[in-house]
Protein backbone atom coordinates (compact mmCIF):
# COMPACT_ATOMS: atom_id res chain seq x y z
CA UNK A 1 0.00 0.00 0.00
CA UNK A 2 2.97 2.28 0.89
CA UNK A 3 3.96 1.39 -2.70
CA UNK A 4 1.03 2.91 -4.51
CA UNK A 5 0.58 6.02 -2.14
CA UNK A 6 4.69 6.18 -3.55
CA UNK A 7 3.86 6.08 -6.67
CA UNK A 8 0.47 7.70 -7.08
CA UNK A 9 2.88 10.89 -5.30
CA UNK A 10 5.51 10.28 -7.78
CA UNK A 11 3.11 10.00 -10.69
CA UNK A 12 1.02 13.64 -9.90
CA UNK A 13 4.59 15.48 -8.93
CA UNK A 14 6.03 14.28 -12.16
CA UNK A 15 2.99 15.17 -14.60
CA UNK A 16 2.67 18.80 -13.08
CA UNK A 17 5.85 20.15 -14.99
CA UNK A 18 4.73 18.20 -18.40
CA UNK A 19 0.88 20.08 -18.08
CA UNK A 20 2.76 23.67 -17.22
CA UNK A 21 5.31 22.86 -20.39
CA UNK A 22 1.84 22.20 -22.37
CA UNK A 23 -0.08 24.98 -21.52
CA UNK A 24 3.01 27.61 -21.94
CA UNK A 25 3.84 26.07 -25.62
CA UNK A 26 -0.24 26.76 -26.35
CA UNK A 27 0.19 29.91 -25.42
CA UNK A 28 3.27 30.90 -26.71
CA UNK A 29 2.23 29.68 -30.57
CA UNK A 30 -0.73 31.85 -29.76
CA UNK A 31 1.14 35.01 -29.54
CA UNK A 32 3.20 34.27 -31.96
CA UNK A 33 0.04 33.79 -34.13
CA UNK A 34 -1.18 37.03 -33.39
CA UNK A 35 2.45 38.49 -33.96
CA UNK A 36 1.88 37.05 -37.40
CA UNK A 37 -1.40 38.72 -38.05
CA UNK A 38 -0.80 41.56 -36.48
CA UNK A 39 2.18 41.84 -38.75
CA UNK A 40 0.24 40.58 -41.92
CA UNK A 41 -2.73 43.44 -40.84
CA UNK A 42 0.27 46.04 -40.92
CA UNK A 43 1.93 45.31 -43.77
CA UNK A 44 -1.37 45.22 -45.58
CA UNK A 45 -2.23 49.07 -44.23
CA UNK A 46 1.41 50.18 -45.03
CA UNK A 47 0.56 48.89 -48.54
CA UNK A 48 -2.23 50.52 -48.61
CA UNK A 49 -1.14 54.04 -47.51
CA UNK A 50 1.77 53.53 -50.14
CA UNK A 51 -1.05 53.15 -52.78
CA UNK A 52 -3.44 56.17 -51.66
CA UNK A 53 0.47 58.42 -51.70
CA UNK A 54 0.87 56.93 -54.98
CA UNK A 55 -2.74 57.72 -55.98
CA UNK A 56 -2.70 60.99 -54.60
CA UNK A 57 0.89 62.31 -56.33
CA UNK A 58 -0.82 61.12 -59.61
CA UNK A 59 -3.74 63.26 -58.61
CA UNK A 60 -1.74 66.29 -57.82
CA UNK A 61 0.38 65.96 -61.54
CA UNK A 62 -2.89 65.21 -63.30
CA UNK A 63 -4.74 68.68 -61.28
CA UNK A 64 -0.84 70.74 -61.97
CA UNK A 65 -1.45 69.86 -65.90
CA UNK A 66 -4.98 70.77 -65.97
CA UNK A 67 -4.01 74.30 -63.99
CA UNK A 68 -1.35 74.85 -66.42
CA UNK A 69 -3.47 74.16 -69.80
CA UNK A 70 -5.69 76.37 -68.01
CA UNK A 71 -3.53 79.17 -67.52
CA UNK A 72 -2.46 78.70 -71.55
CA UNK A 73 -6.15 78.72 -72.67
CA UNK A 74 -6.74 82.03 -70.62
CA UNK A 75 -3.75 83.72 -71.83
CA UNK A 76 -4.77 82.70 -75.37
CA UNK A 77 -8.40 83.86 -75.05
CA UNK A 78 -7.34 86.89 -73.09
CA UNK A 79 -4.89 87.32 -76.55
CA UNK A 80 -8.20 86.86 -78.66
CA UNK A 81 -9.79 88.82 -76.71
CA UNK A 82 -7.22 91.57 -76.96
CA UNK A 83 -6.86 91.50 -80.91
CA UNK A 84 -10.69 91.26 -81.42
CA UNK A 85 -10.99 94.51 -79.10
CA UNK A 86 -8.35 96.41 -80.78
CA UNK A 87 -10.04 95.33 -84.57
CA UNK A 88 -13.54 96.08 -83.28
CA UNK A 89 -12.64 99.21 -81.44
CA UNK A 90 -10.29 100.69 -84.56
CA UNK A 91 -13.53 99.68 -86.54
CA UNK A 92 -15.55 102.16 -85.49
CA UNK A 93 -13.01 104.49 -83.02
CA UNK A 94 -9.77 105.66 -85.19
CA UNK A 95 -8.34 108.53 -83.87
CA UNK A 96 -9.55 111.34 -86.28
CA UNK A 97 -8.12 115.47 -86.14
CA UNK A 98 -8.49 118.27 -88.58
CA UNK A 99 -5.47 120.67 -88.78
CA UNK A 100 -6.53 124.32 -90.27
CA UNK A 101 -3.64 126.23 -91.59
CA UNK A 102 -3.70 129.80 -92.78
CA UNK A 103 -2.20 132.94 -93.37
CA UNK A 104 -1.90 136.31 -94.73
CA UNK A 105 1.48 136.78 -96.99
CA UNK A 106 2.38 140.25 -98.57
CA UNK A 107 5.34 140.77 -101.09
CA UNK A 108 7.07 143.63 -102.86
CA UNK A 109 7.96 141.88 -105.83
CA UNK A 110 5.20 139.35 -108.02
CA UNK A 111 5.05 135.79 -106.24
CA UNK A 112 4.53 134.57 -109.94
CA UNK A 113 7.63 134.91 -110.74
CA UNK A 114 9.86 133.42 -108.19
CA UNK A 115 12.56 131.21 -109.12
CA UNK A 116 16.40 130.38 -109.21
CA UNK A 117 18.93 130.98 -111.72
CA UNK A 118 19.82 127.01 -112.51
CA UNK A 119 17.69 125.36 -110.99
CA UNK A 120 13.44 125.10 -112.41
CA UNK A 121 11.10 124.41 -109.92
CA UNK A 122 9.16 121.62 -109.63
CA UNK A 123 6.07 120.18 -107.36
CA UNK A 124 4.33 122.13 -105.43
CA UNK A 125 7.71 124.64 -105.19
CA UNK A 126 6.41 128.24 -104.78
CA UNK A 127 5.54 131.13 -102.58
CA UNK A 128 1.86 131.19 -100.38
CA UNK A 129 -0.77 133.18 -102.65
CA UNK A 130 -1.02 136.64 -101.99
CA UNK A 131 -3.33 137.51 -99.34
CA UNK A 132 -5.65 135.55 -96.95
CA UNK A 133 -5.54 132.11 -98.00
CA UNK A 134 -6.22 128.41 -96.90
CA UNK A 135 -3.18 126.62 -96.69
CA UNK A 136 -2.07 123.46 -96.35
CA UNK A 137 -4.88 122.47 -93.87
CA UNK A 138 -5.06 118.26 -93.24
CA UNK A 139 -7.65 116.15 -92.48
CA UNK A 140 -6.17 113.09 -90.53
CA UNK A 141 -7.58 109.37 -89.37
CA UNK A 142 -5.13 106.95 -87.79
CA UNK A 143 -5.85 103.96 -85.50
CA UNK A 144 -3.88 100.35 -85.02
CA UNK A 145 -5.46 97.99 -87.63
CA UNK A 146 -4.50 95.27 -84.95
CA UNK A 147 -1.50 93.67 -83.03
CA UNK A 148 0.29 93.69 -86.34
CA UNK A 149 -0.50 96.78 -88.23
CA UNK A 150 -1.15 100.54 -87.41
CA UNK A 151 -2.45 102.53 -90.90
CA UNK A 152 -3.33 106.49 -91.39
CA UNK A 153 -4.75 108.17 -94.20
CA UNK A 154 -3.88 112.16 -94.53
CA UNK A 155 -6.19 114.40 -96.88
CA UNK A 156 -4.87 117.40 -98.02
CA UNK A 157 -6.52 120.88 -98.66
CA UNK A 158 -4.69 123.61 -99.89
CA UNK A 159 -5.07 126.48 -102.47
CA UNK A 160 -3.25 127.26 -106.17
CA UNK A 161 -4.13 130.58 -107.84
CA UNK A 162 -7.04 131.18 -105.36
CA UNK A 163 -8.78 127.44 -106.30
CA UNK A 164 -9.18 124.57 -103.34
CA UNK A 165 -7.24 121.56 -104.36
CA UNK A 166 -8.07 118.59 -101.91
CA UNK A 167 -5.53 115.31 -102.82
CA UNK A 168 -4.00 112.05 -100.51
CA UNK A 169 -1.28 113.28 -98.93
CA UNK A 170 -0.44 109.74 -97.01
CA UNK A 171 -1.88 106.76 -96.46
CA UNK A 172 -0.11 104.01 -95.48
CA UNK A 173 0.55 100.97 -93.20
CA UNK A 174 3.42 100.33 -90.57
CA UNK A 175 3.91 97.01 -89.46
CA UNK A 176 4.37 96.58 -85.63
CA UNK A 177 5.26 93.60 -84.18
CA UNK A 178 8.55 92.51 -86.79
CA UNK A 179 11.59 91.14 -84.97
CA UNK A 180 15.03 91.99 -84.12
CA UNK A 181 14.22 96.12 -84.34
CA UNK A 182 13.02 95.69 -88.05
CA UNK A 183 9.79 97.41 -89.53
CA UNK A 184 8.09 97.58 -92.46
CA UNK A 185 5.87 100.55 -94.20
CA UNK A 186 4.01 101.00 -97.32
CA UNK A 187 1.77 102.92 -99.62
CA UNK A 188 2.28 106.56 -99.87
CA UNK A 189 4.20 108.70 -97.37
CA UNK A 190 6.69 111.35 -97.06
CA UNK A 191 10.28 110.35 -97.51
CA UNK A 192 12.63 109.80 -94.77
CA UNK A 193 15.15 112.31 -96.82
CA UNK A 194 16.82 114.46 -94.47
CA UNK A 195 15.06 116.17 -91.16
CA UNK A 196 12.71 118.62 -92.37
CA UNK A 197 11.10 116.35 -94.75
CA UNK A 198 9.25 114.11 -92.58
CA UNK A 199 7.36 116.62 -90.87
CA UNK A 200 3.95 118.06 -92.01
CA UNK A 201 3.88 121.55 -92.55
CA UNK A 202 2.36 122.83 -89.79
CA UNK A 203 5.04 121.22 -87.26
CA UNK A 204 7.47 123.41 -89.19
CA UNK A 205 9.15 126.27 -87.07
CA UNK A 206 8.82 128.71 -90.20
CA UNK A 207 5.83 129.57 -92.40
CA UNK A 208 7.71 128.61 -95.46
CA UNK A 209 10.06 125.58 -96.73
CA UNK A 210 13.85 126.22 -97.07
CA UNK A 211 14.94 127.70 -100.19
CA UNK A 212 16.80 124.07 -100.70
CA UNK A 213 13.11 122.08 -100.37
CA UNK A 214 11.78 124.46 -102.52
CA UNK A 215 14.88 124.00 -105.46
CA UNK A 216 15.50 119.99 -105.11
CA UNK A 217 12.12 118.73 -103.47
CA UNK A 218 9.86 120.96 -105.00
CA UNK A 219 8.54 122.02 -101.48
CA UNK A 220 8.67 118.64 -100.01
CA UNK A 221 8.89 114.56 -101.16
CA UNK A 222 6.20 112.30 -101.16
CA UNK A 223 5.52 109.45 -103.03
CA UNK A 224 3.56 105.47 -103.44
CA UNK A 225 6.45 102.67 -102.22
CA UNK A 226 8.03 100.71 -99.38
CA UNK A 227 10.39 101.46 -96.27
CA UNK A 228 12.26 99.22 -94.74
CA UNK A 229 13.88 100.12 -91.32
CA UNK A 230 15.95 98.72 -88.34
CA UNK A 231 16.79 100.39 -85.04
CA UNK A 232 19.62 98.89 -83.68
CA UNK A 233 19.04 97.23 -80.21
CA UNK A 234 21.47 99.51 -78.60
CA UNK A 235 20.74 101.53 -75.06
CA UNK A 236 22.39 105.24 -75.11
CA UNK A 237 22.53 105.72 -79.07
CA UNK A 238 19.71 105.66 -81.40
CA UNK A 239 21.06 103.99 -84.54
CA UNK A 240 18.24 103.59 -87.25
CA UNK A 241 19.36 102.88 -90.70
CA UNK A 242 16.49 102.34 -93.62
CA UNK A 243 16.10 101.73 -97.01
CA UNK A 244 13.11 103.16 -99.30
CA UNK A 245 11.93 102.18 -103.17
CA UNK A 246 9.18 104.70 -104.64
CA UNK A 247 7.38 104.80 -107.44
CA UNK A 248 8.68 107.82 -108.77
CA UNK A 249 5.88 109.59 -109.67
CA UNK A 250 6.25 112.88 -108.06
CA UNK A 251 8.96 115.20 -107.94
CA UNK A 252 12.16 115.00 -108.32
CA UNK A 253 11.12 112.28 -110.35
CA UNK A 254 9.27 111.75 -113.56
CA UNK A 255 5.58 111.42 -114.76
CA UNK A 256 3.29 108.51 -114.57
CA UNK A 257 4.65 106.47 -116.81
CA UNK A 258 7.83 105.36 -114.16
CA UNK A 259 7.78 101.90 -112.92
CA UNK A 260 8.10 101.11 -108.90
CA UNK A 261 11.93 101.45 -108.04
CA UNK A 262 12.79 104.45 -110.19
CA UNK A 263 13.46 106.20 -106.99
CA UNK A 264 16.06 104.99 -104.28
CA UNK A 265 16.54 106.46 -101.42
CA UNK A 266 19.03 105.05 -98.18
CA UNK A 267 19.26 106.93 -94.94
CA UNK A 268 20.77 106.57 -91.62
CA UNK A 269 19.94 108.63 -87.93
CA UNK A 270 22.17 108.88 -85.07
CA UNK A 271 21.15 110.53 -82.11
CA UNK A 272 21.34 110.45 -78.30
CA UNK A 273 21.19 112.61 -74.78
CA UNK A 274 23.91 114.50 -73.18
CA UNK A 275 23.21 115.03 -69.72
CA UNK A 276 19.68 115.78 -68.56
CA UNK A 277 19.00 118.64 -70.68
CA UNK A 278 19.81 118.24 -73.95
CA UNK A 279 19.26 115.82 -77.17
CA UNK A 280 21.41 115.78 -80.38
CA UNK A 281 20.28 113.44 -83.75
CA UNK A 282 23.02 113.34 -87.55
CA UNK A 283 21.77 112.02 -90.12
CA UNK A 284 22.63 111.29 -93.93
CA UNK A 285 20.24 110.50 -97.34
CA UNK A 286 20.97 109.58 -100.41
CA UNK A 287 17.98 109.88 -103.06
CA UNK A 288 18.72 108.52 -106.52
CA UNK A 289 16.33 109.09 -109.10
CA UNK A 290 15.72 107.43 -112.94
CA UNK A 291 14.49 110.92 -114.50
CA UNK A 292 11.80 110.28 -117.33
CA UNK A 293 10.34 113.18 -119.01
CA UNK A 294 10.08 115.41 -115.73
CA UNK A 295 8.47 119.05 -116.09
CA UNK A 296 9.59 122.08 -114.86
CA UNK A 297 7.22 124.88 -113.58
CA UNK A 298 6.20 124.53 -110.23
CA UNK A 299 2.93 124.71 -108.54
CA UNK A 300 2.37 121.43 -110.84
CA UNK A 301 0.37 119.46 -108.03
CA UNK A 302 0.91 116.20 -110.95
CA UNK A 303 -1.19 118.02 -114.16
CA UNK A 304 2.08 118.05 -115.91
CA UNK A 305 4.01 121.21 -117.77
CA UNK A 306 4.29 123.04 -120.90
CA UNK A 307 7.94 123.78 -120.48
CA UNK A 308 11.42 122.31 -120.59
CA UNK A 309 11.25 118.48 -120.08
CA UNK A 310 14.71 116.76 -118.61
CA UNK A 311 15.14 112.92 -118.46
CA UNK A 312 18.69 111.57 -117.16
CA UNK A 313 19.82 110.60 -114.06
CA UNK A 314 19.62 112.68 -110.96
CA UNK A 315 21.29 111.84 -107.43
CA UNK A 316 20.42 113.97 -103.97
CA UNK A 317 22.75 113.68 -100.91
CA UNK A 318 21.92 115.52 -97.82
CA UNK A 319 23.37 115.83 -94.36
CA UNK A 320 21.03 117.10 -91.32
CA UNK A 321 21.85 117.74 -87.70
CA UNK A 322 19.64 119.06 -84.11
CA UNK A 323 20.60 119.92 -80.90
CA UNK A 324 17.87 120.95 -78.20
CA UNK A 325 18.73 122.12 -74.95
CA UNK A 326 16.50 122.77 -72.28
CA UNK A 327 17.55 125.89 -70.28
CA UNK A 328 14.65 125.31 -67.35
CA UNK A 329 12.23 127.32 -66.32
CA UNK A 330 10.20 126.19 -69.62
CA UNK A 331 12.96 127.87 -71.96
CA UNK A 332 14.52 125.78 -74.56
CA UNK A 333 17.08 126.25 -77.62
CA UNK A 334 16.91 124.18 -81.15
CA UNK A 335 19.59 124.04 -83.05
CA UNK A 336 18.69 122.86 -86.77
CA UNK A 337 20.61 122.65 -90.12
CA UNK A 338 20.67 120.37 -93.27
CA UNK A 339 23.05 120.71 -96.20
CA UNK A 340 22.06 119.08 -99.89
CA UNK A 341 24.15 118.37 -103.01
CA UNK A 342 22.42 117.41 -106.10
CA UNK A 343 24.55 115.67 -109.10
CA UNK A 344 22.07 115.62 -112.73
CA UNK A 345 23.11 114.18 -115.90
CA UNK A 346 21.00 114.16 -119.00
CA UNK A 347 19.24 115.18 -122.09
CA UNK A 348 16.56 118.52 -121.78
CA UNK A 349 14.33 118.99 -124.28
CA UNK A 350 12.98 122.34 -125.33
CA UNK A 351 9.89 122.68 -127.33
CA UNK A 352 8.66 125.64 -129.53
CA UNK A 353 6.16 125.66 -132.72
CA UNK A 354 8.91 125.67 -135.28
CA UNK A 355 10.56 122.48 -133.47
CA UNK A 356 12.73 121.42 -130.47
CA UNK A 357 15.97 121.86 -129.14
CA UNK A 358 17.85 119.19 -127.52
CA UNK A 359 20.45 119.81 -124.52
CA UNK A 360 23.01 118.29 -122.88
CA UNK A 361 22.93 118.71 -119.29
CA UNK A 362 25.34 118.11 -116.38
CA UNK A 363 24.44 119.82 -112.99
CA UNK A 364 26.23 120.20 -109.69
CA UNK A 365 24.13 122.43 -107.46
CA UNK A 366 23.83 122.76 -103.80
CA UNK A 367 21.90 124.28 -100.82
CA UNK A 368 21.95 124.60 -97.01
CA UNK A 369 19.91 126.62 -94.37
CA UNK A 370 20.38 127.07 -90.71
CA UNK A 371 18.12 128.39 -88.05
CA UNK A 372 17.61 128.67 -84.22
CA UNK A 373 14.61 128.62 -82.04
CA UNK A 374 14.68 130.34 -78.79
CA UNK A 375 11.19 129.34 -76.61
CA UNK A 376 11.77 132.26 -74.05
CA UNK A 377 8.29 131.31 -72.00
CA UNK A 378 6.08 129.10 -72.29
CA UNK A 379 4.00 130.54 -74.81
CA UNK A 380 6.31 132.37 -76.60
CA UNK A 381 9.21 131.83 -79.11
CA UNK A 382 11.85 133.80 -81.67
CA UNK A 383 13.45 132.31 -84.99
CA UNK A 384 16.14 133.16 -87.46
CA UNK A 385 16.92 131.12 -90.46
CA UNK A 386 19.35 131.68 -93.07
CA UNK A 387 19.40 129.86 -96.61
CA UNK A 388 21.29 129.67 -100.05
CA UNK A 389 21.77 127.82 -103.23
CA UNK A 390 24.32 127.57 -105.40
CA UNK A 391 24.01 126.20 -109.44
CA UNK A 392 27.35 125.35 -111.85
CA UNK A 393 25.58 123.66 -114.56
CA UNK A 394 27.41 122.72 -118.06
CA UNK A 395 25.17 122.90 -120.94
CA UNK A 396 25.78 121.74 -124.01
CA UNK A 397 23.38 121.71 -127.56
CA UNK A 398 22.61 118.96 -129.37
CA UNK A 399 20.25 119.90 -131.73
CA UNK A 400 18.15 122.93 -132.33
CA UNK A 401 15.29 123.08 -134.60
CA UNK A 402 13.34 125.93 -132.37
CA UNK A 403 14.59 128.85 -135.37
CA UNK A 404 15.99 131.29 -131.98
CA UNK A 405 19.44 131.44 -130.68
CA UNK A 406 21.23 128.90 -128.40
CA UNK A 407 21.23 130.98 -125.89
CA UNK A 408 17.77 132.09 -125.75
CA UNK A 409 17.39 128.36 -125.26
CA UNK A 410 19.50 127.74 -122.42
CA UNK A 411 18.13 130.39 -120.82
CA UNK A 412 14.48 129.37 -121.72
CA UNK A 413 15.42 125.98 -120.07
CA UNK A 414 16.06 127.27 -116.89
CA UNK A 415 19.44 125.01 -116.49
CA UNK A 416 21.56 128.10 -116.97
CA UNK A 417 24.03 129.16 -114.15
CA UNK A 418 23.44 132.59 -113.76
CA UNK A 419 25.66 135.00 -111.83
CA UNK A 420 23.02 135.33 -108.72
CA UNK A 421 23.48 133.07 -105.55
CA UNK A 422 19.84 132.61 -104.02
CA UNK A 423 20.15 133.58 -100.73
CA UNK A 424 17.34 134.98 -97.77
CA UNK A 425 16.93 135.78 -94.10
CA UNK A 426 13.90 135.15 -91.96
CA UNK A 427 12.81 135.96 -88.62
CA UNK A 428 9.85 135.05 -86.36
CA UNK A 429 8.06 135.10 -83.73
CA UNK A 430 4.96 132.72 -82.28
CA UNK A 431 2.65 132.37 -79.85
CA UNK A 432 0.91 129.23 -78.57
CA UNK A 433 -2.04 129.28 -76.40
CA UNK A 434 -1.91 125.67 -76.12
CA UNK A 435 -1.12 122.41 -77.72
CA UNK A 436 -3.66 122.79 -80.45
CA UNK A 437 -3.17 126.50 -81.21
CA UNK A 438 -0.36 128.76 -82.82
CA UNK A 439 -0.05 132.45 -84.46
CA UNK A 440 2.82 133.17 -86.21
CA UNK A 441 4.42 136.40 -87.71
CA UNK A 442 7.33 136.23 -90.11
CA UNK A 443 9.45 138.38 -92.05
CA UNK A 444 12.26 137.50 -94.52
CA UNK A 445 14.25 139.34 -97.27
CA UNK A 446 14.42 136.98 -99.67
CA UNK A 447 17.24 137.71 -102.41
CA UNK A 448 16.34 134.28 -104.45
CA UNK A 449 15.93 136.14 -107.86
CA UNK A 450 18.74 138.77 -107.50
CA UNK A 451 16.44 141.80 -105.92
CA UNK A 452 15.12 141.90 -102.88
CA UNK A 453 11.83 140.71 -102.24
CA UNK A 454 10.26 141.62 -98.42
CA UNK A 455 8.22 139.14 -97.29
CA UNK A 456 5.12 139.40 -94.24
CA UNK A 457 3.41 136.01 -93.54
CA UNK A 458 0.25 136.39 -90.19
CA UNK A 459 -0.15 132.12 -89.98
CA UNK A 460 -2.36 130.38 -87.65
CA UNK A 461 -2.34 127.06 -87.16
CA UNK A 462 -5.24 125.33 -85.34
CA UNK A 463 -5.62 121.37 -84.50
CA UNK A 464 -9.25 119.87 -83.53
CA UNK A 465 -9.00 116.53 -82.23
CA UNK A 466 -6.41 114.68 -80.71
CA UNK A 467 -2.95 114.06 -82.97
CA UNK A 468 0.01 112.51 -82.25
CA UNK A 469 3.23 113.32 -81.42
CA UNK A 470 5.40 114.58 -83.70
CA UNK A 471 8.81 113.29 -84.42
CA UNK A 472 11.88 114.39 -82.96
Amino acid sequence: MRKTLLNAVLAVALGLPVAAYSADSAAIAELKQMILEMKQQHEQQIKALEERVVQAEERAAAAEEIAENSENTVAAVEEQIQAQSQTSDNNFNPAISVVLQGGIASYSKDPEEFHFEGMPLGGEAGLHDEGPAVWESEIIASASIDNLFYGQLTIGLHTDDGEIEVDVEEAFVDTLSLPGGFGLRFGRFYSALGYLNEHHTHAWDFADAPLAYQAFLGKQYRDDGIRATWVAPTEDLLVEVGAEALRGDSYPGGGNDNNFGAVRNLFMHIGGDVGEDSSWQLGISRLDVDVVERSSGGHAHGHGSDGPVFSGDSDLTVFDAVWKTALGGERALIFQGEYFMRDEDGRVTVSEDAGDALINYDGEQEGWYLQGIFQFDRRWRAGLRYDRLEANNDLVMLSNATGEADEDIFEESGFLSGNNDPHRWSAMVDWTPSEFSRLRLQYAKDESRGETDHQVFLQYIMTLGAHGAHQY
